[in-house]
């Protein structure tokens, strides 16, 4: 008898052995608030081994949401998502192996698997589309919640899900990952490295084996595994979407002799609810419908109204259906963090679905004689996830900020675009060092996701337009995606798929009326299989109207709009290159031909730089070269694919001003000159706003009234202005008087006393010329080079020195300002010398 057996029998007699599952669950809380972790976790593995069913199923609610966190998000459970091995080893190790697929956790599972019960999951939680189906009591289209939902009874409160213990186990395991906000603390955690992360990668390669078949569950009792889920009939009639079809592992199953003679159809059911839950709650927040109205332009002026209108809501009529769709579908966002874990879950069903034999992906094999296993992996991607995926990325591409966080929607996108990469035979890259050819045998899938090619890779185009091509990491972006678009043969097979969509319909009578109609995804992924379509050109134009909807306009990847796409972002790219070679030789400029007395403080810092910082300034010239390198090649890239040629480039450079002047400088932003002087015109403005040119800004102002320098005292710049002011009116005639003199007395005062390049500059408004023309400065000292800190510290570094070689303070003074008047007159007659020679 372990210890809490002991202890429930001391604490309650026999007559109350009915209070035994509420004081075990107290026991339990108890415990976890007074023991360590891995004390909690030893007594959880020894109730779950000692205890029956009958007392666990009450505390296992309460176990998952412990364990994972509440669906409100206010508890945080074990923190899985911020759980890492090398932070705490032993933490980590303890939860990975109680949560592990054979692990205790998944033995309780089990458990209550093979006595049939239920737990209600509250509707209020599930993503925003099935919520909103359910609460219309019109069936959500995944088989996921056929004969499931609950309705309360009279009086009651909310609808609920009547889910098995697998099934309630996974959707709190799943939602989780949105539910649960990270921690302050937690925001520089990598992802790959957590323990949530790990244990979905766990879970997809035990339920979905890329290698022999599904693992029974455990024996837990002696009437060996359990069995699977029997349906349930529905509270309440509801409207579907289409038929229920039979499952066909149901029929298959029912057709054995005994329930033994095949486990892996007996327990695939786990597999199928593990996907379709995943898909379910990591994807499915965008309704079908909702997406497909979006594209009319009339749907979109009404969203436009409808958001102008939301701060009168309150005393406006009823939401339209459309507006209530909109408003539920805007309100969810994917973390960076949830994008990453999507990809996990394309990457293994590639591998997943790759991994049927070559004789199991011939149209022969469909057969009676196929496995279950095998049914499901060809049907998981393209009857689960290929929908509910599409309408996810749109979602990313048209609302995910335009920074580099959006790299992590990118990786996942071009790696579903890629199924090769997962498949167990590898193709050996060829021994010139290019790129692997897409093989044949990969067209099917190509055509058969076309939009995904396509469209979205019209949606990258539009945001790459919009983002700063000169930091590394958006070039960085560029590059992948031209890169894996110039696959060879892959636009070949992508150009054939438009081909096949836009080519003209045969008129068939016998095929008219079911010509493009959306195949319904009503009953379990093995429901009958429609007839085999042979016809390619339908099966492409099946896939684009079931997304995109009957009345779509289909823009082609290869056609002219979208060439003008490529050729606008060939020539951004075009000037990013340039720009960052600017920035570049601007920064290399400036650090060479800094003047030593600058140093001293003698000079003022360039304070009027044509270019802001930026990402390059950050990392220096090692990304600078990375910038080139990847711009560089994405252009090669975008030529191969849209057969580009120089001219047509070189043209286009010409036609926006992309070139350089005889100096190497960028030229200013697009103007035209009007009465009141230069006019921004649109494409002015937009090379602007984009960093591509900028005007050359300086201070034209009195350079005595310039704001205070970050490296001035603010309180010694005050004073030594006042002060020069004061001399200055004191001796105003004096000075003017020793700086109209002809001699070399006239020529030093006027060195000093008259501020340099005055009447070289010219103003660029052209409001103040009139006005600023006649206020010409007299001579006057200027006392503000005393109030910089590098001036101070130069004087101070000078006094130190001199004291090394036994120079008092007085004598060093004496020579500093010696030195500098040697320098002052060598520097007058320069510039004297220099006057002579210009006129």
């Amino acid at each position: 008898m372990t210890a809490y057996r002991r202890r429930l029998t001391k604490w309650c007699p026999q007559f109350l052995r009915g209070a035994t599952l509420s004081i075990l669950q107290a026991s339990l809380k108890a415990d976890s608030i007074n023991k360590p972790f891995a004390q909690r976790c030893q007594d959880l593995v020894k109730v779950i081994e000692d205890f029956p069913a009958k007392e666990l199923h009450a505390i296992f609610p309460w176990l998952v949401e412990s364990i994972f966190g509440s669906l409100d998000g206010i508890l945080i459970g074990w923190n899985l998502r911020c759980l890492q091995g090398r932070v705490s080893p032993v933490e980590y190790s303890i939860a990975m192996e109680f949560l592990d697929p054979g692990g205790p956790m998944m033995k309780l599972v089990y458990k209550l698997q093979a006595e049939d019960y239920k737990f209600d999951f509250p509707v209020s939680y599930l993503p925003g589309p099935v919520k909103a189906s359910i609460q219309e009591r019109v069936l959500p289209d995944s088989p996921l919640y056929h004969n499931k939902v609950q309705f309360p009874p009279t009086g009651g409160l909310g609808l609920n899900l009547a889910l098995n213990p697998f099934e309630y186990y996974m959707f709190f395991f799943a939602l989780s990952l949105i539910t649960q906000k990270p921690l302050p603390g937690a925001l520089h955690v990598r992802t790959s490295d957590c323990a949530y992360f790990i244990l979905v990668d766990r879970y997809l390669s035990w339920f979905l084996p890329t290698e022999g078949s599904v693992l029974p569950p455990l024996s837990t009792s002696p009437g060996g595994p359990s069995p699977s889920p029997a349906p349930r009939s529905p509270a309440m009639p509801f409207a579907s979407y289409g038929l229920h079809h039979i499952s066909l592992l149901k029929r298959h199953i029912s057709h054995q002799t005994s329930v033994n003679a095949d486990p892996a159809s007996h327990e695939i059911w786990r597999s199928e609810t593990l996907l379709q839950v995943f898909v379910e709650m990591w994807l499915h927040h965008y309704s079908l419908e909702m997406y497909q109205k979006m594209q009319s332009p009339h749907a979109k002026l009404e969203v436009l109204h409808y958001r102008l209108s939301v701060s009168s809501a309150l005393h406006s009529p009823a939401q339209s259906s459309l507006q209530a769709l909109h408003a539920y579908q805007e309100s969810f966002t994917p973390t960076e963090e949830h994008v990453l874990v999507v990809r996990l879950l394309l990457k293994h069903l590639h591998a997943f679905s790759n991994s049927l034999k070559p004789e199991q992906v011939s149209p022969s094999a469909h057969s009676h004689a196929t496995s279950p296993l095998e049914e499901f992996k060809r049907a998981a991607i393209p009857r689960f996830v290929q929908q509910k995926l599409y309408l996810f990325l749109q979602h990313c591409f048209g609302h995910w900020p335009l920074d580099a966080s959006f790299r992590a929607v990118l990786e996942m996108w071009l790696s579903y675009l890629q199924p090769w990469r997962y498949a167990p035979e590898k193709q050996a890259q060829s021994s010139d060092g290019q790129a692997r050819c897409v093989a044949e045998r990969w067209t099917p899938f190509v055509q058969e996701n076309l939009l995904m090619y396509t469209k979205l890779f019209v949606g990258f185009l539009s945001r790459a337009l919009r983002t700063d091509l000169v930091s590394p990491k958006n070039a960085l972006m560029v590059f992948r995606v031209a890169k894996v678009f110039a696959q060879p043969n892959l636009a070949e097979m992508i150009q054939k798929g438009e081909q096949l969509f836009l080519e003209p319909e045969l008129v068939i009578p016998h095929r008219q009326h079911r010509l493009f109609t959306a195949p319904t995804f009503t009953g379990s992924f093995l429901s009958s299989w429609p007839p085999a379509v042979t016809d390619t050109s339908f099966k492409v134009k099946s896939h684009v109207y079931s997304l995109e909807g009957q009345d779509c306009k289909y823009t082609p990847m290869f056609g002219p709009e979208v060439r003008t796409l490529v050729l606008r972002l060939a020539q951004l790219i075009t000037q990013a290159k340039q720009t960052a070679k600017s920035i570049s030789d601007q920064c290399g400029e400036s650090t060479a031909s800094r003047p030593f007395l600058s140093w001293l403080g003698f000079y003022s810092s360039d304070t009027n730089s044509s270019y802001p910082a930026n990402d390059l300034d950050e990392m220096g010239q090692d990304s600078v070269r990375k910038t080139d390198e990847y711009l560089e090649k994405a252009l090669e890239y975008l030529c191969q694919m849209f057969r580009l040629n120089e001219a047509q480039l070189a043209q286009l450079t010409l036609a926006l001003g992309t070139t350089q002047d005889e100096n190497g400088k960028k030229q200013l932003p697009d103007c035209i000159v009007g009465e009141d002087g230069l006019i921004l015109t649109p494409l002015g403005r937009y090379q602007i706003i984009n960093g591509l040119r900028r005007f050359e800004i300086e201070y034209q102002g009195d350079s005595e009234l310039q704001p205070i320098r970050s490296y001035e005292i603010a309180s010694l710049v005050r004073l030594l202005f006042r002060l020069s002011s004061t001399i200055n009116h004191r001796f105003a005639d004096q000075m003017a008087a020793l700086c109209s003199r002809a001699d070399f007395l006239g020529s030093f005062c006027r060195y000093h006393l008259m501020e340099p390049g005055l009447t070289n500059r010219h103003l660029l408004s052209p409001v103040g010329q009139g006005r600023s023309a006649g206020c010409a400065r007299g001579p006057r000292l200027s006392l503000r080079f005393l109030g910089s800190y590098r001036t101070l510290l130069s004087l101070l570094l000078a006094f130190f020195v001199a004291s090394l070689f036994c120079i008092g303070p007085l004598p060093c003074a004496l020579l500093l300002v010696l030195g500098y008047f040697l320098y002052a007159m060598a520097m007058t007659l320069l510039t004297e010398r220099g006057k002579l020679h210009q006129l």
